[in-house]
């Protein structure tokens, strides 16, 4: 492949990237409504819960939207009275979200 082969081909997968990425970020301007229903719904246990800091402790299954395997770890939580109506060992189901650099749960339920 001759230099200006290469030159053009790399300028053609460069406008190829800008253009994905300008698609991509199109969308921002969407109601926050339309962005909180894209967020995953990911089943979890309950293993830990501090009501002073407003933090859980969850063993979660992917969150495709975080681009998360499935593991134990401790989220914030959007407010933290969503706290008050589980307990240590109850199954939930939960949104999280990346708010202010840090990884949020946004929405809790107890399943029944």
């Amino acid at each position: 492949m001759t230099t200006m082969s290469r030159f053009a081909l790399a300028l053609a997968m460069a406008g190829a990237v800008a253009g994905a990425s300008a698609q991509e970020h199109a969308g921002n301007d969407a109601p926050a409504v339309q962005q909180a229903a894209a967020l995953a719904v990911v089943d979890g246990e309950v293993k830990k819960i501090d009501r002073e800091t407003g933090k859980i402790t969850l063993r979660h299954g992917e969150i495709a939207n975080l681009n998360m395997g499935a593991m134990t770890m401790v989220f914030r939580t959007r407010d933290s009275a969503m706290l008050d109506q589980i307990k240590v060992g109850d199954k939930v189901s939960f949104s999280a979200d990346r708010v202010d650099g840090a990884i949020v749960v946004v929405q809790l339920q107890k399943m029944q």
